[in-house]
């Protein structure tokens, strides 16, 4: 990899800049590709966009740019794409610094952030040597998520089209199912979801096998089939269901006949159970009958000590004594069969006859 250092002015990066949506991102008179397919959306806030802002009114020095030569002598922008579409933006217009927007600004002040240098550092090298280059100089600032890393690897045709579908603010997926799906779609997060579900986990092996399909049809399609079963198996929307795992329960459970309406009646009464400490842990559980998704409330070491007083320190199923230290709680009434988490309710066995009552 060969690298070259260089300065330029605001003036000479903003010169035809465009962002045309699905197209790109487009500066330095059109030479310049703002947002190649390893790069990651706008992913700035507010504060952060105008500190950039700031420390150009100001003349505060900016972190170097790298820039990949292309075939063609033009440039793709291995980092800095965040710095470079907040200073674009500012200049068209696109948002205001401290109540003045761009046009507002005296000719001076113009003249000042239009002169102001930027160092660039032009790249030149191999494909993989660029998305090498990408790799390490993205450690510090905004770092990249695994999935973007991901994308940087498996840039083409189907990452392209998936994009859009998985990957933008106001996306097709986020208004179809983004109640039941955390995190930004455009870190990427969504992406990241649905090919762990459809794939089983194996993320990288899923997306080096589909890395040149011509489009994202299967995943958009699966997706839709995802949330379709869910809104059925479940109607009545709750909180709790945006942190459940549901490609894995209907990669499971799609084919099995469910009733819709004592799963709701289940899911109203676990809501209310207290012993419960795991809601979104209701929804597999009532699939799948698993105790361990609902991380019931232990008992506390008051619930203990009373248990092991009352009890002089013998285990109730081999009548031998234990130190409190060699014992371990249990529900004398199975939560399953509705007994609560209680004083009344907790019985002391050695860990022994407690690991042969689990196991049966």
């Amino acid at each position: 990899m060969n690298v070259e250092p260089s300065n330029i002015t605001v003036r000479e990066l903003a010169e035809g800049y465009e962002d045309r949506n699905e197209e790109g991102v487009v500066g330095y008179s059109g030479r310049l590709d703002v947002r190649p397919p390893y790069q990651r959306e706008f992913v700035y806030k507010d504060e952060q966009r105008d500190a950039v802002i700031n420390s150009v009114i100001n003349g505060f020095p900016l972190n170097v740019m790298y820039w990949a030569v292309r075939d063609d002598g033009n440039f793709e922008i291995i980092d800095g794409q965040q710095r470079t579409i907040s200073i674009c933006q500012y200049i068209n217009g696109d948002f205001s610094f401290e109540g003045r927007y761009f046009h507002n600004l005296q000719a001076d002040e113009k003249e000042t952030i239009l002169s102001y240098m930027l160092n660039v550092y032009r790249c030149s090298g191999t494909d993989s040597e660029k998305l090498a280059w990408f790799r390490t100089i993205n450690i510090a600032g905004e770092k990249l998520t695994d999935q973007e890393l991901r994308n940087a690897v498996y840039a083409g045709p189907w990452l392209s089209a998936a994009k859009p579908i998985f990957s933008k603010t106001n996306c097709v997926a986020a208004k179809l199912g983004g109640d039941y799906l955390t995190g930004d779609p455009k870190r990427q997060k969504y992406l990241e979801t649905v090919i762990s579900w459809i794939s089983d986990g194996d993320i990288e092996g899923y997306m080096g096998a589909h890395q040149h399909d011509p489009n994202a049809n299967t995943e958009w399609l699966y997706f839709q089939s995802v949330i379709a079963w869910v809104r059925a198996t479940f109607p009545n929307y709750r909180k709790p269901m945006e942190n459940v795992a549901w490609g894995p329960l209907h990669n499971t459970f799609k084919d099995k006949p469910q009733n819709a309406a004592e799963l709701e009646t289940e899911v109203a009464r676990l809501m209310k159970d207290e012993d419960v400490t795991s809601k979104r842990g209701i929804y597999p559980y009532l699939l799948s009958g698993e105790e361990r998704h609902l991380s019931i409330r232990a008992f506390s070491e008051n619930h203990k000590l009373e248990a092991y007083g009352r009890q002089e320190g013998i285990c109730v199923k081999c009548k031998k004594h234990f130190e409190i230290e060699e014992m371990e709680a249990d529900h004398i009434t199975p939560w399953s069969q509705g007994g609560p988490t209680t004083t009344e309710n907790c019985q002391l066995l050695c860990k022994d006859d407690n690991r042969r009552k689990s196991d049966v």
